[in-house]
């Protein structure tokens, strides 16, 4: 290989490593507020005391008529179901939307077992096993439903002092939001309960929904977001991961692409500040994505705490909601659960601009990968004249490239005099280098804004381009399935990046618009036109339909563009 190819190939790898890079992370406190709604299940018919004897701090009081059961709670946005061991969720459907690969609902309570179900809680830290004791129950009305549980608890005396931990879940027909109530109602000779610094740690689900596999899908993934009431912090979860967030959070966030749990407690004064994520999942083949919130030690008078959590989409029309009271059920005001959308970060702005159009062209189109079509040829003929100003420089370049060789290689001992030299070339052919540079700037910030805004579009989620081939403008087209997997790609055989590489090859060709070049950048030119296009094809394989589409007729149409103005070219030479 020569050496030019070679650094050809080591630069391109390093402009793909910070374009990933920058696609990963260019992406006051309100006041509380009161419902209506009883704060728990009333205790006044708690389970017989008994004496029972004490085992690690604490152990529940057991009653031989419990035997475990589920319960179900259904309205028109979601079916939970519950059961009494530990009164915690094993299934959380959403019934607004299906994945279009099982035509099953969400299901937002994922990788459930005997040792990780959502909601649970554990007494003690993040550290603990989750409580597997069966609670009584009680359903008390359409929307809501509660558990209960007594402890006795070993005091710092040697006594005994006993607890009733209460659960309580309140759901709204119309709202993405439930409310989780947690009790420690204090008993008998209470003192307390602080079990290395944490009374209690509650967990949100093991996984959300739809399913994906991380090792193929590389443009789908879970985050764990924060936000401080000011500005939120989003680190992406690799595999089998435990770690701590230490810093001051409002609410905390576990995401995928398009779904979300999020949990804003009520009292967060109550909280400890150190919020645990994992990805660890029991089973060797898991992927989690989980968080697990501890309380802070709870007193002699015990204790009650609330817990808003959104479980729903990712999506700004059913976040944004929350941030007026009048706008949602629960009377949430500036929670600004929206900042958990993915967002552009300085761009975000383009990319509400760029939303809005492609919003209107639907209305009218009625077809998202039309839409998706038409916002790309809006907007490169808009860019018309700078694309067209940008390629004459280019040509200017390439023109001039014999003359700036031969200085080169006359002044290679004297910089000083090679930059005159260069400086009186560039103004006797009227090239100036920085002309290309505003325009290339302003096309990169609109590809990246385009490629944000079609990578996490909500509502491309299910939409169907053309039946049989892009049916999902989410995910990637497909033509047929294998009964095998591709190393790289997987079993789908895709035609849209095909046709995106074949694209990139001829629209490299005629950029170069018959330029020559000598043989120590010849390897680099070939490399650029042959092999990035190849090592797009194995990056964007997988790429979601509608991101891939817009990639491929914004080339198509710089084809033709690029085609335009080699013939304008041509004829000013003549």
């Amino acid at each position: 290989m020569e050496k030019n190819t070679a650094w050809a190939i080591g630069l391109s790898s390093l402009v793909l490593i910070g374009f990933f890079f920058m696609q990963s992370y260019l992406m006051p406190k309100a006041p509380q507020t009161q419902t209506a709604g009883n704060s728990s299940v009333a205790v006044a018919d708690k389970i017989q005391e008994k004496d029972v004897p004490v085992k690690n701090l604490f152990e529940a009081v057991k009653d031989e008529n419990l035997k475990e059961e589920e319960f179900v709670i259904e309205n028109e946005k979601v079916k939970v179901v519950f059961t009494n061991k530990g009164g915690d969720i094993v299934s959380f459907e959403l019934k607004e939307h299906k994945d279009s690969e099982t035509d099953q609902f969400i299901q937002m309570a994922d990788n459930i077992s005997e040792k990780n179900r959502a909601f649970s809680v554990a007494l003690g830290g993040s550290d603990k096993e989750i409580i597997n004791d069966l609670f009584a129950a009680r359903k008390i009305d359409d929307n809501t439903i509660g558990f209960f549980k007594e402890y006795v608890t070993t005091n710092k005396d040697g006594s005994s002092g006993k607890f009733t931990l209460v659960k309580t879940y309140y759901f709204k027909p119309e709202e993405n939001v439930f409310k989780l109530d947690i009790v420690i109602d204090a008993g008998e000779n209470f003192q307390g309960l602080n079990l290395e610094g944490a009374s209690y740690s509650l967990r949100t689900s093991p996984q959300i929904g739809p399913n994906y596999d991380p090792k193929m899908d590389r443009y789908e993934n879970r985050q764990f977001i924060s936000y401080n009431g000011k500005k939120k912090k989003k680190i992406v979860l690799g595999t089998n991961q435990v770690k701590a967030y230490e810093k001051d959070w409002k609410w905390v966030s576990m995401a995928g692409k398009y779904f979300e749990i999020l949990t804003y407690p009520e009292n967060k004064d109550s909280i400890l500040d150190r919020v645990v994520y994992t990805s660890k999942g029991i089973n060797k083949d898991e992927n989690n994505a989980q968080i697990v919130i501890s309380r802070k030690p709870v007193e002699s008078s015990g204790c009650s705490d609330s817990f808003y959590i959104y479980v729903g989409p990712r999506n700004e029309k059913e976040l944004r909601v929350y941030n007026l009271a009048q706008n949602n059920g629960w009377n949430l005001e500036g929670v600004r659960f929206d900042d958990s959308m993915q967002t552009s970060g300085m761009l975000s702005w383009l990319e509400v601009v760029l939303k809005f159009l492609l919003e209107m062209i639907n209305k009218l189109v009625k077809n998202w990968g039309v839409s998706i079509i038409v916002l790309t040829a809006l907007l490169k003929f808009a860019m018309f004249p700078i694309t067209a100003k940008t390629a004459k420089s280019t040509a200017k370049m390439q023109e001039m490239q014999p003359k700036m060789q031969a200085l080169q290689e006359k002044y290679k001992d004297n910089p000083a005099k090679l930059n005159e030299q260069t400086a009186k070339l560039y103004k006797e052919i009227g090239y100036n280098p920085m002309s290309g540079c505003l325009p290339m700037i302003l096309q990169f910030v609109i590809i990246f804004a385009m490629y944000n805004l079609f990578n996490n579009y909500f509502e491309f989620r299910g939409a169907c381009f053309i039946p049989g081939w892009i049916s999902d403008l989410s995910k990637g087209d497909s033509i047929k399935t294998l009964g095998f997997n591709i190393p790289f790609l997987g079993n789908q055989v895709r035609l849209l990046p095909v046709i995106y590489v074949f694209s990139q090859i001829f629209f490299s060709k005629i950029t170069q618009n018959g330029g020559t070049a000598s043989g120590q950048s010849n390897g680099q030119m070939k490399f650029m036109m042959y092999g990035m296009p190849i090592i797009f094809f194995f990056l964007f394989y997988n790429a979601p339909a509608g991101l891939l589409l817009y990639w491929t007729v914004s080339n198509l149409i710089q084809l033709i563009q690029q085609l335009v103005i080699n013939s304008s070219s041509k004829k000013v030479k003549k």
